[in-house]
Protein backbone atom coordinates (compact mmCIF):
# COMPACT_ATOMS: atom_id res chain seq x y z
CA UNK A 1 0.00 0.00 0.00
CA UNK A 2 1.63 3.58 -1.03
CA UNK A 3 2.16 6.43 1.26
CA UNK A 4 -0.60 8.31 -0.05
CA UNK A 5 -3.02 5.69 0.13
CA UNK A 6 -2.12 5.19 4.07
CA UNK A 7 -2.30 9.11 4.67
CA UNK A 8 -5.85 8.48 2.79
CA UNK A 9 -6.50 5.75 5.55
CA UNK A 10 -5.31 7.86 8.41
CA UNK A 11 -7.12 11.01 7.45
CA UNK A 12 -10.14 8.82 7.28
CA UNK A 13 -9.59 7.21 10.77
CA UNK A 14 -9.10 10.41 12.44
CA UNK A 15 -11.78 12.13 11.28
CA UNK A 16 -14.08 9.21 12.52
CA UNK A 17 -12.08 9.20 15.53
CA UNK A 18 -12.50 12.71 16.55
CA UNK A 19 -16.37 12.66 15.51
CA UNK A 20 -16.47 16.34 14.57
CA UNK A 21 -18.90 17.11 11.97
CA UNK A 22 -16.83 19.79 10.70
CA UNK A 23 -13.51 17.55 10.10
CA UNK A 24 -16.09 14.21 8.77
CA UNK A 25 -17.59 17.34 5.80
CA UNK A 26 -13.99 18.84 5.17
CA UNK A 27 -12.23 15.20 5.05
CA UNK A 28 -15.23 14.03 2.72
CA UNK A 29 -14.28 17.07 0.14
CA UNK A 30 -10.92 16.35 0.38
CA UNK A 31 -11.09 12.34 -0.46
CA UNK A 32 -13.90 13.24 -2.92
CA UNK A 33 -11.17 15.81 -4.56
CA UNK A 34 -7.90 13.74 -4.37
CA UNK A 35 -9.99 10.61 -6.36
CA UNK A 36 -11.36 12.90 -8.97
CA UNK A 37 -7.83 14.87 -9.69
CA UNK A 38 -6.56 11.49 -11.36
CA UNK A 39 -9.51 9.50 -11.36
CA UNK A 40 -9.00 8.16 -14.81
CA UNK A 41 -5.81 6.51 -13.82
CA UNK A 42 -6.33 4.90 -10.60
CA UNK A 43 -6.71 0.62 -11.12
CA UNK A 44 -9.71 -1.79 -9.27
CA UNK A 45 -7.55 -1.62 -5.79
CA UNK A 46 -7.16 2.28 -6.04
CA UNK A 47 -10.92 2.51 -6.82
CA UNK A 48 -11.99 0.20 -4.26
CA UNK A 49 -9.96 1.37 -1.13
CA UNK A 50 -11.43 5.07 -2.21
CA UNK A 51 -14.95 3.06 -2.15
CA UNK A 52 -14.20 1.85 1.15
CA UNK A 53 -12.87 5.33 2.55
CA UNK A 54 -15.62 7.09 0.90
CA UNK A 55 -19.00 5.14 2.05
CA UNK A 56 -17.40 5.39 5.58
CA UNK A 57 -17.53 8.61 5.59
CA UNK A 58 -20.68 9.09 3.59
CA UNK A 59 -22.31 6.94 6.43
CA UNK A 60 -21.37 8.96 8.58
CA UNK A 61 -22.63 12.31 7.42
CA UNK A 62 -25.61 10.42 6.37
CA UNK A 63 -26.76 10.39 9.97
CA UNK A 64 -26.14 14.24 10.70
CA UNK A 65 -28.00 14.75 7.13
CA UNK A 66 -31.42 14.94 8.13
CA UNK A 67 -30.45 18.23 10.94
CA UNK A 68 -27.96 19.09 9.16
CA UNK A 69 -28.11 21.50 6.65
CA UNK A 70 -24.36 21.46 5.56
CA UNK A 71 -24.17 18.20 5.88
CA UNK A 72 -26.97 17.61 2.75
CA UNK A 73 -24.92 20.25 0.52
CA UNK A 74 -21.96 18.10 1.27
CA UNK A 75 -23.71 15.00 -0.27
CA UNK A 76 -25.06 16.95 -3.15
CA UNK A 77 -22.17 18.19 -3.95
CA UNK A 78 -20.04 14.49 -4.13
CA UNK A 79 -22.96 13.12 -6.08
CA UNK A 80 -23.09 15.55 -8.40
CA UNK A 81 -19.07 15.40 -8.62
CA UNK A 82 -19.10 11.78 -9.29
CA UNK A 83 -22.16 11.62 -11.49
CA UNK A 84 -20.36 11.88 -14.92
CA UNK A 85 -17.38 9.58 -13.83
CA UNK A 86 -17.00 6.42 -15.35
CA UNK A 87 -14.62 4.81 -12.58
CA UNK A 88 -16.52 6.45 -9.71
CA UNK A 89 -16.54 4.02 -6.72
CA UNK A 90 -19.55 2.07 -7.08
CA UNK A 91 -20.95 1.34 -3.73
CA UNK A 92 -20.37 5.02 -3.21
CA UNK A 93 -22.97 5.74 -6.04
CA UNK A 94 -24.99 3.02 -4.94
CA UNK A 95 -25.16 4.85 -1.85
CA UNK A 96 -25.63 8.73 -2.57
CA UNK A 97 -28.91 6.93 -5.07
CA UNK A 98 -30.89 5.16 -2.82
CA UNK A 99 -30.72 8.41 -0.48
CA UNK A 100 -34.24 10.06 -0.02
CA UNK A 101 -33.19 13.72 -0.24
CA UNK A 102 -33.16 13.97 -4.20
CA UNK A 103 -30.70 16.25 -4.30
CA UNK A 104 -28.12 13.78 -3.06
CA UNK A 105 -29.81 11.25 -5.62
CA UNK A 106 -30.62 12.68 -8.46
CA UNK A 107 -27.18 13.46 -9.98
CA UNK A 108 -26.30 9.87 -9.80
CA UNK A 109 -29.62 8.21 -10.88
CA UNK A 110 -29.62 10.96 -13.91
CA UNK A 111 -26.05 10.67 -15.11
CA UNK A 112 -23.68 7.72 -13.52
CA UNK A 113 -22.53 5.09 -15.63
CA UNK A 114 -21.89 2.68 -12.26
CA UNK A 115 -26.06 2.29 -11.90
CA UNK A 116 -26.49 -1.31 -13.96
CA UNK A 117 -30.21 -1.45 -14.68
CA UNK A 118 -30.90 -4.28 -11.64
CA UNK A 119 -30.12 -0.98 -9.37
CA UNK A 120 -32.17 1.45 -11.61
CA UNK A 121 -35.09 -1.54 -11.15
CA UNK A 122 -35.05 -1.36 -7.31
CA UNK A 123 -35.21 2.21 -7.18
CA UNK A 124 -37.89 2.98 -9.72
CA UNK A 125 -40.14 0.24 -7.90
CA UNK A 126 -39.34 1.78 -3.81
CA UNK A 127 -38.38 5.75 -4.32
CA UNK A 128 -41.02 8.84 -5.16
CA UNK A 129 -41.71 10.43 -7.94
CA UNK A 130 -38.52 12.81 -8.08
CA UNK A 131 -36.22 9.50 -7.91
CA UNK A 132 -38.22 8.47 -10.93
CA UNK A 133 -37.92 11.88 -12.84
CA UNK A 134 -34.22 11.55 -12.32
CA UNK A 135 -33.50 7.80 -14.24
CA UNK A 136 -36.24 8.32 -16.71
CA UNK A 137 -34.05 11.44 -17.46
CA UNK A 138 -30.80 8.94 -18.05
CA UNK A 139 -29.88 8.57 -21.71
CA UNK A 140 -30.17 4.47 -22.99
CA UNK A 141 -32.46 3.30 -20.76
CA UNK A 142 -33.05 -0.38 -21.38
CA UNK A 143 -37.47 -1.01 -21.38
CA UNK A 144 -36.89 -3.18 -18.36
CA UNK A 145 -35.63 -0.17 -16.23
CA UNK A 146 -38.45 1.99 -18.72
CA UNK A 147 -41.15 -0.64 -17.67
CA UNK A 148 -40.46 -0.40 -13.97
CA UNK A 149 -40.90 3.15 -14.08
CA UNK A 150 -44.15 3.17 -16.07
CA UNK A 151 -45.72 0.77 -13.58
CA UNK A 152 -45.93 3.55 -11.26
CA UNK A 153 -48.01 5.02 -13.45
CA UNK A 154 -47.06 9.38 -13.25
CA UNK A 155 -47.95 11.15 -15.88
CA UNK A 156 -44.81 13.20 -15.21
CA UNK A 157 -42.19 10.44 -15.93
CA UNK A 158 -44.41 8.74 -18.57
CA UNK A 159 -44.20 12.35 -20.04
CA UNK A 160 -39.73 12.86 -19.21
CA UNK A 161 -39.78 8.88 -21.42
CA UNK A 162 -41.60 9.88 -24.58
CA UNK A 163 -39.24 13.07 -24.83
CA UNK A 164 -35.87 10.59 -24.03
CA UNK A 165 -35.16 9.56 -27.28
CA UNK A 166 -32.62 7.12 -25.86
CA UNK A 167 -35.66 5.42 -23.78
CA UNK A 168 -35.78 2.10 -25.29
CA UNK A 169 -40.06 1.14 -23.86
CA UNK A 170 -42.07 -2.60 -24.47
CA UNK A 171 -45.01 -2.96 -26.29
CA UNK A 172 -46.74 -2.87 -23.05
CA UNK A 173 -45.07 0.20 -21.57
CA UNK A 174 -46.00 2.26 -24.64
CA UNK A 175 -49.79 0.68 -24.24
CA UNK A 176 -49.22 2.68 -20.25
CA UNK A 177 -48.05 5.78 -22.10
CA UNK A 178 -51.13 5.97 -24.86
CA UNK A 179 -53.39 5.43 -22.47
CA UNK A 180 -52.32 8.31 -20.28
CA UNK A 181 -51.85 10.33 -23.50
CA UNK A 182 -55.85 10.05 -24.59
CA UNK A 183 -56.03 12.82 -21.67
CA UNK A 184 -52.54 14.65 -21.78
CA UNK A 185 -52.11 16.20 -25.60
CA UNK A 186 -48.38 17.42 -24.49
CA UNK A 187 -47.50 13.52 -23.93
CA UNK A 188 -49.69 12.51 -27.12
CA UNK A 189 -47.65 14.77 -29.21
CA UNK A 190 -44.35 13.54 -27.45
CA UNK A 191 -45.16 10.35 -28.34
CA UNK A 192 -46.92 10.00 -31.56
CA UNK A 193 -43.73 10.79 -33.24
CA UNK A 194 -41.66 8.31 -31.82
CA UNK A 195 -40.93 5.71 -34.52
CA UNK A 196 -40.87 2.75 -32.56
CA UNK A 197 -44.60 3.55 -31.39
CA UNK A 198 -46.27 0.17 -32.61
CA UNK A 199 -48.82 1.10 -35.16
CA UNK A 200 -52.02 -0.61 -33.36
CA UNK A 201 -51.29 2.20 -30.33
CA UNK A 202 -50.38 4.71 -32.82
CA UNK A 203 -53.35 4.14 -34.72
CA UNK A 204 -55.23 3.90 -30.79
CA UNK A 205 -53.96 7.74 -30.07
CA UNK A 206 -55.11 9.26 -33.04
CA UNK A 207 -58.50 7.94 -32.84
CA UNK A 208 -58.64 9.46 -29.64
CA UNK A 209 -57.00 12.59 -30.10
CA UNK A 210 -58.40 15.72 -30.58
CA UNK A 211 -58.15 17.48 -34.08
CA UNK A 212 -56.18 20.18 -32.56
CA UNK A 213 -53.63 17.33 -31.21
CA UNK A 214 -53.20 15.71 -34.57
CA UNK A 215 -52.56 18.94 -35.98
CA UNK A 216 -49.77 19.05 -33.58
CA UNK A 217 -48.57 15.91 -34.26
CA UNK A 218 -48.70 16.69 -38.36
CA UNK A 219 -46.94 20.14 -37.21
CA UNK A 220 -43.91 18.38 -35.39
CA UNK A 221 -43.40 15.19 -37.13
CA UNK A 222 -39.96 14.63 -38.47
CA UNK A 223 -39.85 13.57 -41.92
CA UNK A 224 -39.70 10.23 -41.75
CA UNK A 225 -42.90 9.93 -40.36
CA UNK A 226 -45.38 12.96 -41.75
CA UNK A 227 -46.82 10.48 -44.36
CA UNK A 228 -47.35 7.96 -42.28
CA UNK A 229 -48.79 10.19 -39.54
CA UNK A 230 -50.93 11.95 -42.07
CA UNK A 231 -52.29 8.89 -43.69
CA UNK A 232 -52.94 7.48 -40.39
CA UNK A 233 -55.17 10.17 -39.42
CA UNK A 234 -57.42 10.47 -43.21
CA UNK A 235 -57.65 6.92 -42.46
CA UNK A 236 -59.08 7.59 -38.93
CA UNK A 237 -61.27 10.23 -40.05
CA UNK A 238 -63.17 8.07 -42.31
CA UNK A 239 -63.59 5.36 -39.83
CA UNK A 240 -61.35 2.99 -41.72
CA UNK A 241 -57.65 1.15 -40.02
CA UNK A 242 -54.97 1.26 -42.76
CA UNK A 243 -51.52 -0.36 -42.55
CA UNK A 244 -49.13 1.91 -41.68
CA UNK A 245 -45.88 2.19 -43.82
CA UNK A 246 -43.24 0.44 -42.57
CA UNK A 247 -39.88 1.62 -40.33
CA UNK A 248 -37.80 3.41 -42.80
CA UNK A 249 -34.85 1.60 -44.69
CA UNK A 250 -30.93 3.24 -43.83
CA UNK A 251 -29.22 0.72 -45.35
CA UNK A 252 -28.86 2.78 -49.42
CA UNK A 253 -28.03 5.75 -47.13
CA UNK A 254 -25.45 4.31 -44.97
CA UNK A 255 -23.77 2.73 -48.21
CA UNK A 256 -24.08 5.76 -50.37
CA UNK A 257 -22.46 7.52 -47.59
CA UNK A 258 -19.74 5.11 -47.02
CA UNK A 259 -18.79 5.83 -50.32
CA UNK A 260 -18.49 9.46 -50.12
CA UNK A 261 -15.99 8.86 -47.49
CA UNK A 262 -14.11 5.94 -49.14
CA UNK A 263 -13.70 8.66 -51.90
CA UNK A 264 -12.66 11.49 -49.94
CA UNK A 265 -16.11 13.28 -51.10
CA UNK A 266 -17.45 13.17 -47.70
CA UNK A 267 -17.67 16.53 -45.45
CA UNK A 268 -19.54 19.23 -43.68
CA UNK A 269 -20.55 20.65 -47.05
CA UNK A 270 -21.97 17.25 -47.94
CA UNK A 271 -24.00 16.91 -44.68
CA UNK A 272 -25.41 20.46 -44.69
CA UNK A 273 -26.90 20.06 -48.31
CA UNK A 274 -28.75 16.51 -46.96
CA UNK A 275 -30.22 18.93 -44.33
CA UNK A 276 -31.39 21.60 -46.26
CA UNK A 277 -32.88 19.06 -48.81
CA UNK A 278 -34.38 16.93 -46.30
CA UNK A 279 -33.10 13.99 -47.04
CA UNK A 280 -33.58 12.45 -43.87
CA UNK A 281 -31.83 9.14 -44.07
CA UNK A 282 -28.56 10.80 -45.78
CA UNK A 283 -28.20 13.14 -42.93
CA UNK A 284 -28.61 10.95 -40.32
CA UNK A 285 -25.72 8.18 -41.66
CA UNK A 286 -23.43 11.81 -42.90
CA UNK A 287 -23.54 12.73 -39.14
CA UNK A 288 -23.00 9.42 -37.69
CA UNK A 289 -19.43 9.31 -39.56
CA UNK A 290 -18.81 12.42 -39.56
CA UNK A 291 -19.21 12.36 -35.45
CA UNK A 292 -17.66 9.20 -35.17
CA UNK A 293 -20.79 7.36 -33.93
CA UNK A 294 -23.21 4.98 -35.51
CA UNK A 295 -26.90 5.57 -36.84
CA UNK A 296 -27.95 3.28 -33.66
CA UNK A 297 -27.42 6.06 -31.82
CA UNK A 298 -28.14 9.26 -34.04
CA UNK A 299 -31.50 8.11 -35.26
CA UNK A 300 -33.04 8.35 -31.61
CA UNK A 301 -31.51 12.00 -31.40
CA UNK A 302 -32.98 12.94 -34.83
CA UNK A 303 -36.60 11.29 -33.66
CA UNK A 304 -36.50 13.44 -30.39
CA UNK A 305 -38.68 16.65 -29.99
CA UNK A 306 -35.51 17.83 -27.75
CA UNK A 307 -32.63 19.72 -28.90
CA UNK A 308 -29.83 18.92 -26.63
CA UNK A 309 -29.04 15.29 -27.87
CA UNK A 310 -28.37 16.23 -31.14
CA UNK A 311 -26.46 18.97 -30.72
CA UNK A 312 -23.53 16.49 -28.90
CA UNK A 313 -22.86 14.56 -32.18
CA UNK A 314 -22.54 17.94 -33.95
CA UNK A 315 -19.96 19.22 -31.43
CA UNK A 316 -18.40 15.82 -31.69
CA UNK A 317 -18.30 16.48 -35.54
CA UNK A 318 -17.08 20.32 -35.00
CA UNK A 319 -19.56 21.33 -37.41
CA UNK A 320 -20.20 24.85 -37.42
CA UNK A 321 -23.48 26.72 -36.46
CA UNK A 322 -25.25 27.19 -39.65
CA UNK A 323 -24.90 23.08 -40.41
CA UNK A 324 -26.12 22.12 -36.93
CA UNK A 325 -29.36 24.55 -37.23
CA UNK A 326 -29.80 22.47 -40.76
CA UNK A 327 -29.44 19.51 -39.20
CA UNK A 328 -31.89 20.66 -36.52
CA UNK A 329 -34.39 21.37 -38.83
CA UNK A 330 -34.13 18.63 -41.07
CA UNK A 331 -35.98 16.72 -38.19
CA UNK A 332 -39.38 18.06 -39.55
CA UNK A 333 -40.95 17.67 -42.91
CA UNK A 334 -41.76 21.41 -43.36
CA UNK A 335 -41.38 24.32 -41.76
CA UNK A 336 -39.01 25.87 -39.79
CA UNK A 337 -37.77 26.10 -36.01
CA UNK A 338 -39.15 28.81 -33.66
CA UNK A 339 -36.45 31.60 -33.28
CA UNK A 340 -36.64 31.18 -29.32
CA UNK A 341 -35.66 27.69 -29.59
CA UNK A 342 -33.16 28.27 -31.99
CA UNK A 343 -31.53 30.79 -30.24
CA UNK A 344 -31.52 28.83 -27.03
CA UNK A 345 -30.00 25.62 -28.91
CA UNK A 346 -27.49 28.22 -30.23
CA UNK A 347 -26.43 29.20 -26.68
CA UNK A 348 -26.29 25.08 -25.42
CA UNK A 349 -24.01 24.46 -28.51
CA UNK A 350 -21.84 27.58 -28.10
CA UNK A 351 -21.04 26.34 -24.45
CA UNK A 352 -21.09 22.95 -24.97
CA UNK A 353 -17.20 22.00 -26.26
CA UNK A 354 -16.07 18.98 -28.42
CA UNK A 355 -14.21 17.19 -26.14
CA UNK A 356 -17.10 16.64 -23.95
CA UNK A 357 -19.24 16.07 -26.82
CA UNK A 358 -16.85 13.71 -27.73
CA UNK A 359 -16.99 11.57 -24.40
CA UNK A 360 -20.86 11.56 -23.96
CA UNK A 361 -21.36 10.49 -27.56
CA UNK A 362 -18.68 7.31 -26.66
CA UNK A 363 -20.62 6.55 -23.80
CA UNK A 364 -24.06 6.76 -25.34
CA UNK A 365 -22.39 4.26 -27.88
CA UNK A 366 -21.36 1.84 -25.32
CA UNK A 367 -25.08 1.74 -23.75
CA UNK A 368 -26.63 1.84 -27.05
CA UNK A 369 -25.09 -1.69 -27.68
Amino acid sequence: MSKAELSIIDEVESALRIGSPEKGLETARRVTHLFLSSAGSFDDEQIALFDEVLERLIGTIELRAIADVAARVTLAEISAQLAPIAQAPPSVIRRLAHNDEIRIAGPVLQESARLDDGELVKIASSKGEPHLLAIAGRWWLKDIVTDALLARRYPSVSRRLAANPGARVSGDGFAVIVRQAESDPELAVSVGVRVDLPSELRRRLLRAATDAVRARLLSRAPPHLFEEIQSAIAAVAVGVDREMSGVRDFEGAKRAVANLKATGNLSEATLFGFATQRRYEETVAALALLSQSTVEVIRPLMQSLRDDGLLVPCKAAQLSWETTAAVLESRFATGAMKPADLARAQGHFARMTAENARRTLRFWQVRAS
